[in-house]
């Protein structure tokens, strides 16, 4: 499963990125300035990383020049739509440029793309005896398809990338729904029942007191 560090200052972006990327089956990061994207990208082997030029502590084009000896590919994405910035990034060995306000399909294409390069991309997660296909967007029991709905699809995937943890119900919430929990917590149960009925996943995915739920992989 491909895992991809997102260095963008807005949150707003930043979390409309994430949530986009997560959905089509990668798994996701985010640091909000250059030091900690550094930080970061030094812990953890990276797939691929999209790199805003104008963050704080250090700048997009500098922190390039630092990551290079990781060999981590890098797509610039920014709003600094000039010429020569976007000459000076693929000059310095960035895979891809692209300039804000950009289509989330396309992002999530030009991403294809440099992963399938890299030969990262495999776009498949087994999990408990299912295939979570996340280029189809559908669920196999073998040759069977699993009649899920879009929200228990995407409920599915955001728990088979984090096997084994707990996660809160305001998370799930906010990763699946887009929104603060609220009065949403019911919606989460409810949808919690209706997909451990479709997938048969009852010892599996376990309900943790007073957090939300934990897919457990043996």
């Amino acid at each position: 499963m491909p895992r991809i560090l997102i260095v963008e200052d807005e949150p707003p972006i930043s979390n409309l990125i994430r949530l986009s990327l997560t959905k089509a089956g990668h798994r996701c990061d985010c640091a909000f300035d250059g030091a900690r994207a550094a930080d970061m990208a030094v812990e953890t082997p990276y797939d691929l990383i999209l790199l805003d030029v104008m963050i704080p502590e250090i700048d997009g084009f500098e922190l390039m020049e630092y990551l290079k000896p990781f060999g981590v590919p890098v797509i610039f994405l920014t709003a600094a739509a000039a010429l020569d910035n976007r000459v000076k990034g693929l000059r310095m060995g960035a895979e891809d440029y692209i300039v804000k306000p950009f289509e989330i399909d396309e992002l999530l294409a030009r991403v294809d793309v440099v992963l399938r390069r890299y030969g990262k991309a495999d776009g498949v997660i087994e999990v408990c005896g299912l295939m979570i296909d996340t280029r189809a967007m559908r669920v196999m029991r073998g040759q069977e398809e699993l009649a899920l709905t879009r929200k228990e699809y995407d409920l599915f995937v955001l728990f088979a990338q984090n096997p084994n943890v707990a996660l809160y119900r305001d998370v799930i919430y906010e990763r699946v729904w887009g929104g603060d929990l609220g009065a949403g917590s019911k919606t989460v149960d409810l949808h919690v029942q209706r997909l451990r009925k479709k997938t048969g996943l009852d010892a599996c995915l376990q309900a943790v007191s007073k957090v939300g739920y934990r897919l457990v992989l043996p």
